[in-house]
């Protein structure tokens, strides 16, 4: 990928004192190990829509599918104000080719979910609320994966969202050239064992819509499988799924490898599998044979080198 990847995230966890209080959230993780990967477009709606800083803080009242932004002590509504400026916002944002945005949890105008919304009888906050923007950014971007920094400190979900950012990556640059159907199939082989990975129902209906391509406008086949690209992608690639993957492609080497060399990836894929050594040391054995053995299927696989190696998001148990 010649360019950076360019990534939306909430600028107090670059570092910036944008917060209510003045302060910041940055994120080490954001900073140090994936910002050289990525272009951050960073963003703090509550200050780029023209709220000082510090200023009072708000929260969410009201009601828990559509709650309004009020400030905690003065009860002031900046609900329309956060909402006029996003409109704008999200217009000019649709030409900058995000894929990802990350966001800060918790905020009234930022969090993904399980947002504190006031106002109801008992008198205790619900955590049901979506921040203002970011609601209103996932409903303008239903596609572009979206994550909070807190979530990322998981790993497996932390995998899940980057994974999905880099495929959303490749796939746009499937769009930017000429769209025909043979390129389809090729992105389509290429990303085969990654889905398997992650849902195999998806990647059938996927697989029944490439076989289908003639029969539909290329506009209308691209994006419907754009939409069922992702849709596989946001179920998580489990030990099993994973471990039943790197016995598939064992079977490429079947005649190359000795009694004891086969035995070796049996246990490896089994102790994987178990979940005593990290996805990474099975892998690294698979990609040995696939260079050693030169077998051209499986080098152009994704499923072995989905992301950066240095972000080094496969090494959990």
């Amino acid at each position: 990928m010649p360019e950076r990847i360019k990534i939306l995230v909430s600028a107090c966890l670059l570092g910036e004192n944008v917060r209510y209080d003045g302060g910041h959230k940055r994120d080490l993780f954001l900073n140090e190990t994936l910002g050289p990967f990525v272009e951050w477009i960073r963003i703090c709606p509550e200050v780029d829509c023209g709220l000082p800083v510090p200023r009072e803080a708000m929260r969410l009242v009201g009601d828990p599918d559509r709650p309004r932004l009020v400030t905690s002590r003065t009860g002031i509504d900046h609900t329309e104000r956060m909402e006029c400026w996003a409109k704008t916002w999200l217009d000019a944002l649709s030409s900058l080719d995000v894929c990802g945005y990350i966001c800060k949890k918790d905020s009234p105008s930022s969090g993904m979910e399980r947002v504190k919304v006031y106002g109801g009888g008992s008198g205790v906050p619900a955590r049901t609320g979506v921040g203002v923007f970011t609601r209103m950014f996932m409903e303008r971007f239903p596609r572009i994966p979206v994550e909070e920094e807190g979530r990322l400190t998981d790993p497996v979900l932390r995998e899940m969202f980057i994974e999905r950012v880099f495929c959303l990556r490749r796939f746009r640059d499937l769009l930017a050239r000429p769209l025909s159907r043979g390129a389809l199939v090729d992105f389509h082989t290429d990303h085969k064992l990654l889905l398997l990975s992650h849902d195999r129902r998806h990647y059938e209906e996927m697989g029944r819509l490439v076989a289908a391509a003639k029969t539909v406008s290329a506009g209308s086949l691209f994006s419907k499988y754009e939409a069922l690209f992702m849709a596989a992608l946001s179920h998580k690639a489990t030990p099993k799924k994973c471990s039943d993957v790197l016995s598939h492609m064992m079977g490429y080497f079947r005649k190359m490898l000795s009694t004891d060399e086969k035995q070796e990836m049996i246990e490896v894929i089994d102790q994987y599998r178990r979940r005593l050594v990290p996805l990474v040391v099975p892998v690294t054995l698979i990609r040995h044979y696939v260079r050693k053995y030169d077998v051209v299927y499986l080098s152009r696989q994704v499923f072995l080198n989905p992301h950066p190696v240095e972000l080094m998001l496969r090494n959990h148990v």
